[in-house]
């Protein structure tokens, strides 16, 4: 019995000296004298900018947006949409808001008028094989996975400070640089555009202006100049670019349909989006 319990003393004291303690492993981002930041964009992916040329008096083009909803619903925040009413289909009717702005009239000029709609313009960007940059609905869908297929050069971050007291909105977009790029012509562009206004259009059903549609993604107004302000600082990788807006929103629009959207974009002879962003404006 004695020699038992030496034995098993024995095999105690072995055991005892055979562990080591093994200390908590501790993750940079936790804290420490060195953590590795997380921004806010870290998981952010390619997202491709849509940009619908329309207007109120164009019976095919609310077949033309609910393409763009259906993709929406599809690609979910990787496809950013703006609806531009300018050109010849945008003249308000009587007694109707009027969506036309000084920036989509340019923006028109700026990226080409199209042949018929619906039309859109995706990333700015001239594919090969068209003539122009502006693409007929059916072309959409295979050009916009074309695009969402490569990484973003640089990542964006909106926030908006909104204050229904005075309705001020502030937004600072910040740019995070993933990799160099060496274009000359960096611009960034900053946009307002409202969802789910209520007003006149012509549709194939209605045959007379239908008082019931909803507007979606409208163009509202832009921050910077229509075709974006140059960015003049460098823009090596890992270089991060803050840019700060202020403006009061009209009365008429509604604060928590209206969102801000924010794109890097190339000027010049190639007009290509490098990668676009949103954020409500009351988020």
């Amino acid at each position: 019995m004695k020699n038992l319990i030496s034995l098993c003393l024995l095999l105690s004291s072995l055991l005892w000296l055979g562990c080591e303690e093994i200390p908590p492993e501790i993750n940079p981002r936790m804290g420490g004298e060195n953590p590795i930041e997380v921004t806010p964009v870290d998981s952010q992916q390619r997202q491709v900018l849509i940009e619908e040329f329309t207007g109120v008096r164009c019976v095919n083009c609310p077949a033309g947006s609910a393409a763009i909803e259906g993709l929406l619903a599809d690609y979910g925040q990787r496809l950013v949409a703006i609806s531009i009413h300018a050109g010849s289909f945008a003249p308000p009717y009587p007694d109707s808001e009027d969506f036309r702005t000084d920036e989509g009239t340019n923006l028109l000029s700026y990226l080409g008028a199209p042949l018929g709609y619906p039309t859109a313009v995706v990333n700015r960007k001239k594919f090969e094989g068209e003539f122009d940059l502006q693409l007929g609905r059916t072309q959409w869908p295979g050009f916009i996975v074309d695009e969402l297929g490569s990484p973003p050069k640089v990542k964006i971050d909106i926030q908006n400070a909104y204050s229904d007291e005075d309705r001020r909105l502030e937004v600072k977009v910040t740019l995070y640089v993933e990799e160099n790029i060496a274009e000359d012509e960096v611009h960034i562009s900053v946009a307002i555009t409202e969802n789910d206004i209520q007003e006149l259009q012509l549709t194939p059903s209605s045959g007379t202006p239908d008082p019931n549609y909803k507007h979606k993604h409208v163009l509202r107004d832009m921050l910077t100049t229509y075709n974006g302000d140059r960015i003049d600082e460098d823009l090596t990788a890992g270089a991060v670019i803050e840019k700060n807006y202020t403006m009061t929103l009209p009365t008429g629009w509604v604060a928590e349909n209206c969102e801000v959207v924010a794109f890097v974009n190339l000027d010049g002879d190639n007009k290509e989006v490098l990668q676009a962003h949103q954020a409500g404006v009351t988020e």
